[in-house]
C-alpha cells in the first residue's frame, strides 16, 4: 500500500505511545486516511503536539479506548469512519471520551472572555460537572501540556492566555485528580511564561546550587539506604526533584529566601508495605532528629485526591535540614498516576470495571467539594455531597453558579441576589423563556427577567409546586414574609386556604379543630402559619378531610333489615358497605368522590349504592327526601383510578394545552377528555378536563401545580 499520503499518521502510529492500539486498528487508520474522501485536516493542533499528547497519555499507562479517543478527536477526518473501525467493545468508551472532549469546548470559550483568575473555581466544577466519564480529564490535561511545550511558537498573547488557562484550569484539575507526573511539568510551563523574570531568576539559583545539593542529597541516600539494610527493612533510595513553581510558591507561601528553603533538598523512600513505612520512618528519625511541625501522616489521613504518604523533615548532615518522603510502591504509583492509574482497572474483567467505577464515583464526590488550596482531608470529603448533587448553571456574564440538583431558575436567581430573588417575573435559559419551575443542568446559561419592585409569591413556599429547591432560597423568601404585619399574613393566608379548598370543593367549617391540630392559637394563627409556609394548604385541606370523615358516617336507619353485621367488599373491593350484600356499588357522577375523601353511601331503587362526596349538594337534598337510603361507607383497598373533572381558566397562548398535558403525565395523572370553551379573539382559554387520579392528595397536588403554569389564573375541580 502507498503510504505516501499518510506520513504524519503513520510516524505516530509506529511510536511506542501508540502500541496499546491493535494492529488491525492501526491498519484500518491509515487505510481510512489513505482514502481520497478522507479530510487530513487537524483540530488546532500539529503533528508534534498530537505526538506529545500520546507520549503524555502513555506516561499514564492510557488504554486503548483513551489513546484512539485522543487521536480521533484531533483528526476529524477519521473520527467521520468511527463506525468503520473495529473497535470491539471499546466503541462504547471511545464514544464517551470524544463525547466528553466535545463538552469541554465551551469552558475553554468561557475562560478566555473572562478576567484571568476570576471564578476559575467555578469553571473546574463546570467542567467536571458536564464530563460524565472523568477519563476524558486525563486526556484533556496531555493535550494541554502537549500545546504548553510548543508554546513558544505563539505571540505572546496567545502563549499567555494559553499559559493563564493552564494555570486556572488544568494544573489545578491535575492536583485534585494527583496527576503530578503531568501537574508538575503544567505548573511549571504556565510559570514560565506568565511571570519570565522570576522563573528565571528562581531557574538561576536552582542551577547554581544543583552540584552541591546533589553531592550533600547523594551523601544523605547512601547513609540511609545502609541503615535500612541494617535494620532489614527492603527499600529504594532517590533523590526527589523540586521544580520550579513549588520552590516559588513555598517561598511565597513561608515568606523566606531561596537559601532559607529546607526541602530544597529532599529524598524519597519507597519500600514493600505499610509496616514498612513506618518501620522505615523509626529508623529516618533515629539517625537524625525531626523537626516536630514538619510531620504529615497521609498514610493514615490520605488527603483528598488519595494521596498517601509519610513526610517528614530532619536535620540532617552539617546541619541541614532534608524532607523525607516515604511510601509504598503502589502508593507511588497512585501519587505518580492519579486517576489514570485506575485506566488498568478496567482490563480486570467485570470485577475491575466494578472496582473502576466506584474509585471513580468516590473520586467525584472529592473533586466536587475540595476548595483549591485547602487541602480538604478524606474524614471530611466523605461527608460531602456527590457530584452528582450539584448543578453549575452560567450567568449571562458567564459566572458559574453552584447550585443544588433539582434548582430552578429562582433558586438561580436567589444565589445571585436576595432581592434578584424578590424581584423575579420569569426566565430564560438558554435563550428560551421557561416557567420558574424548570429544573437546570449543568451548563444552562441563565438569565432572570426582573421586575421593578419585590414580588415575591407565597406559593413559592410550597414544595409540592416545585418553585424552590433550595432551603436557603425558600428562607429568603419566607423572610420577606415575616417582615410585613400580621393582618397581611393573615388575609394572604385566609386567600391562599380558600384558594386551595375551592380548588379541591371542599368546606371548611371547621377550621378552630385544625388550627389546633397545626398547635395554632386561632383561625388566624392558623392563616398566618399558611402565609409564611410554615404549614401548606394542602395540609389543612387533608385534615379537613379527616375530620369531615370522621364526622360522615351516619348511624345505619332502623327501617332497613341488619340480618348480620358483615361488611361486603364490593364494586372491585374499593368501597365497603356496612350490612348489604350482592348489591351494585358506582361512584355519584355529580361530585365525583376520590379516594382519601370523606364518602357517603345512598340505596338507589334500581342502581344499587350510589357514593358520593359527604359535603356533596345533591346527596344534601336526597337525604332530607329519604334519610332511610343513607349507608355507611368505606374506602377499600383496590386502585385503578378514579375519574374526576377539572376546570382551567388560562391565558390562550401557545403550547398552553402542551404544557397542560405534559405536566398531567408527569404527575402519572391520566387524562381521559378535554373540552375546550375558548371565545375567539378574547385571549382566554377555558378548558374542561375529565382526569383519572389515584387519590386525593394526587388531585391536591396536580391542582397546584396547573393553577403554578404560567398564564394559568384558575385550576379547580368541578363538582
Amino acid at each position: 500500500m502507498n503510504r505516501a499520503s499518510a506520513p504524519g499518521l503513520e510516524a505516530l502510529l509506529n511510536r511506542p505511545s501508540a502500541a496499546v492500539l491493535p494492529a488491525p486498528l492501526r491498519e484500518a487508520l491509515l487505510q481510512l486516511w489513505d482514502a481520497a474522501e478522507t479530510s487530513h485536516e487537524m483540530r488546532g493542533s500539529s503533528p508534534q503536539i498530537l505526538a506529545d499528547t500520546l507520549d503524555a497519555l502513555a506516561l499514564l499507562s492510557a488504554d486503548e479506548g483513551a489513546v484512539l479517543a485522543a487521536l480521533l478527536f484531533d483528526l476529524p477526518g477519521l473520527r467521520a469512519h468511527l463506525d468503520t473501525l473495529p473497535l470491539g467493545n471499546h466503541r462504547t468508551a471511545v464514544v464517551g471520551l470524544l463525547d466528553g472532549q466535545d463538552a469541554a469546548d465551551p469552558v475553554w470559550a468561557l475562560h478566555a472572555g473572562r478576567e484571568a483568575g476570576r471564578n476559575s473555581e467555578g469553571l473546574r466544577r463546570l467542567l467536571l460537572a458536564i464530563i460524565h466519564d472523568l477519563r476524558v480529564v486525563p486526556i484533556l490535561l496531555a493535550r494541554q501540556l502537549a500545546r504548553m511545550r510548543a508554546a513558544d511558537k505563539l505571540d505572546e498573547e496567545q502563549r499567555r492566555a494559553l499559559a493563564q488557562l493552564t494555570r486556572d484550569i488544568h494544573a489545578p484539575l491535575a492536583n485534585r485528580l494527583g496527576i503530578w507526573q503531568l501537574k508538575w511539568e503544567l505548573e511549571d510551563l504556565a510559570f514560565r511564561h506568565l511571570e519570565p523574570e522570576t522563573y528565571r531568576r528562581i531557574a538561576r539559583e536552582v542551577d547554581e546550587t544543583r552540584i552541591a545539593r546533589e553531592r550533600y542529597v547523594e551523601h544523605v541516600k547512601k547513609t540511609l539506604s545502609r541503615e535500612l539494610a541494617a535494620q532489614g527493612i527492603h527499600a529504594e533510595v532517590s533523590g526527589r526533584p523540586k521544580h520550579i513553581y513549588s520552590i516559588w510558591r513555598k517561598m511565597q507561601k513561608k515568606r523566606l529566601a531561596f537559601d532559607q528553603l529546607y526541602d530544597i533538598r529532599a529524598v524519597r523512600v519507597m519500600v514493600d508495605d505499610v509496616a514498612a513505612c513506618y518501620a522505615a520512618l523509626g529508623v529516618v528519625h533515629a539517625l537524625w532528629a525531626p523537626v516536630p511541625s514538619e510531620f504529615d501522616d497521609y498514610i493514615a489521613r490520605p488527603k483528598a485526591n488519595d494521596y498517601r504518604s509519610l513526610h517528614t523533615a530532619v536535620v540532617g548532615p552539617e546541619g541541614r535540614t532534608i524532607e523525607v518522603q516515604i511510601r509504598t510502591h503502589d502508593m507511588h504509583a497512585q501519587a505518580e498516576l492519579g486517576v489514570a492509574a485506575h485506566w488498568k482497572y478496567k482490563e480486570g474483567g467485570k470485577g475491575g470495571e466494578k472496582a473502576f467505577d466506584r474509585k471513580i464515583t468516590w473520586m467525584r464526590q472529592l473533586l466536587e467539594q475540595a476548595q483549591e488550596g485547602q487541602g480538604n482531608e478524606l474524614a471530611g470529603a466523605l461527608d460531602a455531597e456527590l457530584t452528582e448533587d450539584r448543578v453549575y448553571a452560567l450567568s449571562p456574564k458567564d459566572e458559574v453558579l453552584d447550585l443544588p440538583q433539582g434548582a430552578t431558575p429562582l433558586d438561580f436567581a436567589y444565589q445571585v441576589h436576595t432581592m434578584v430573588g424578590h424581584r423575579c417575573r420569569g426566565a430564560k435559559v438558554n435563550g428560551r423563556i421557561v416557567p420558574l419551575t424548570y429544573r437546570l443542568r449543568s451548563g444552562d446559561r441563565v438569565e432572570i427577567l426582573t421586575g421593578k419592585e419585590a414580588d415575591p409569591r407565597r406559593d413559592w413556599l410550597m414544595p409540592a409546586l416545585g418553585f424552590l429547591a433550595s432551603n436557603r432560597s425558600r428562607e429568603k423568601v419566607r423572610s420577606w414574609f415575616h417582615k410585613l404585619d400580621r393582618a397581611r399574613n393573615v388575609q394572604a393566608g385566609r386567600e391562599l386556604l380558600e384558594r386551595e379548598l375551592k380548588r379541591l370543593g371542599l368546606q371548611h367549617s371547621d377550621l378552630a379543630a385544625a388550627a389546633k391540630k397545626f398547635h395554632a392559637d386561632s383561625v388566624d394563627d392558623l392563616y398566618i402559619q399558611v402565609a409564611l409556609g410554615d404549614t401548606g394548604p394542602n395540609q389543612v385541606s387533608r385534615a379537613l378531610l379527616e375530620a369531615e370523615r370522621a364526622a360522615s358516617q351516619p348511624a345505619p336507619a332502623p327501617t332497613l333489615p341488619r340480618p348480620t353485621a358483615r361488611r361486603e367488599n364490593l364494586g372491585s373491593s374499593k368501597f365497603t358497605v356496612q350490612g348489604v350484600g350482592n348489591l351494585l356499588v358506582q361512584l355519584a357522577r355529580c361530585c365525583q368522590p376520590v379516594a382519601g375523601e370523606p364518602i357517603v353511601g345512598y340505596l338507589t331503587r334500581s342502581r344499587g349504592v350510589t357514593v358520593h362526596r359527604a359535603d356533596c349538594a345533591a346527596l344534601a337534598r336526597l337525604a332530607a327526601a329519604s334519610p332511610q337510603r343513607i349507608l355507611p361507607v368505606e374506602w377499600g383497598q383496590a386502585g385503578g383510578g378514579y375519574e374526576v373533572d377539572v376546570v382551567v381558566n388560562a391565558v390562550d397562548r401557545r403550547w398552553l394545552l402542551k404544557d397542560i398535558t405534559n405536566l398531567i403525565a408527569q404527575e402519572d395523572a391520566y387524562v381521559l377528555d378535554i373540552h375546550s370553551d375558548n371565545v375567539r379573539n378574547s385571549g382566554r382559554a377555558h378548558l374542561r378536563l375529565r382526569l383519572k387520579v389515584s387519590d386525593y392528595g394526587q388531585l391536591s397536588n396536580l391542582l397546584g401545580k396547573l393553577d403554578a403554569l404560567p398564564g394559568v389564573s384558575e385550576a379547580r375541580r368541578l363538582g
